[in-house]
């Protein structure tokens, strides 16, 4: 993987497959550039895709203290190593960063994301800091198998695979990122969609969610468009939280290929 440095000198760690108009694709929650590959390896053959470690996991560096302008100036350095301008899809947390990163000014032309766990409502905020308080708990207690398991339970995964992967050799290194649930935790603020903030969103934005998503999702999923200057909404017929690569690279194909046309005009 090769390395770009962030502004305050953390390294983030990189890859780079295809040729074309560049795709920096930002995982969510416990993922890394080897989870959002086997996407990247689908759209390289028309794009070229950027896949990355967020700080504090795998071969990206973690200075501390966190915050999250530091993540938006992550995103900022890799858009700097493929030209200085880049489409952005992201994925659960990682499309509510993308949205903050792009609010922030970040040259992002074309920005696609699929259900960014906000839970607008005054229920969905007092959900969103009970989980917090819950999560910081855990992590002060040194309990990253337990910050693991809330982050699984509360995304809908049953306790009985839980347990199953409790004994699967992946659980190491879901534990070994537990800290960086507080990351997530923090770039979606108190759940509720920034609406004011986002207002700055100059992006072209196609907000997605799955057909068979839990109700919260697919709400949520519509507020956030209807929150933006620039969106539009499409729900992904048989898919979940969990989706499918096969599913949404023909979706972002197609709605990235715009890129082609708005830098040959400009």
């Amino acid at each position: 993987m090769d390395k770009t440095l962030s502004r305050d000198g953390t390294a983030i760690a990189y890859r780079r497959r295809g040729q074309g108009p560049p795709v920096i694709l930002v995982g969510g929650a416990l993922s890394t550039a080897a989870t959002e590959a086997p996407l990247a390896r689908i759209l390289a053959p028309r794009f070229e895709v950027v896949t990355y470690d967020r700080r504090g996991r795998g071969s990206s560096g973690d200075s501390g203290p966190y915050a999250v302008g530091r993540e938006i100036e992550d995103l900022a350095a890799l858009v700097a190593a493929v030209g200085g301008r880049a489409s952005v899809f992201g994925v659960g947390a990682g499309g509510a960063l993308a949205l903050e990163a792009q609010a922030a000014g970040l040259p992002v032309d074309l920005l696609a994301v699929y259900e960014p766990p906000y839970t607008p409502g005054a229920s969905g905020a007092q959900f969103k800091a009970c989980c917090t308080a819950r999560l910081h708990r855990l992590l002060s207690a040194g309990d990253r198998g337990g910050a693991v398991e809330l982050f699984l339970s509360v995304t809908g995964v049953p306790a009985d695979m839980i347990a199953r992967m409790r004994r699967a050799p992946l659980w190491r290194g879901l534990v070994s990122m537990a800290h960086t649930l507080a990351y997530d935790d923090a770039v979606l603020d108190d759940g509720t969609i920034p609406a004011e903030r986002f207002a700055s969103v100059t992006a072209r934005t196609l907000v997605v969610c799955g057909g068979f998503s839990t109700t919260r999702a697919r709400l949520s999923a519509h507020a956030l468009a209807d929150a933006l200057p620039r969106a539009r909404h499409r729900t992904l017929t048989g898919q979940t939280r969990e989706l499918a690569p096969q599913a949404m690279a023909p979706v972002l194909a197609e709605f990235f290929a715009r890129d082609v046309y708005l830098r040959q005009a400009s």
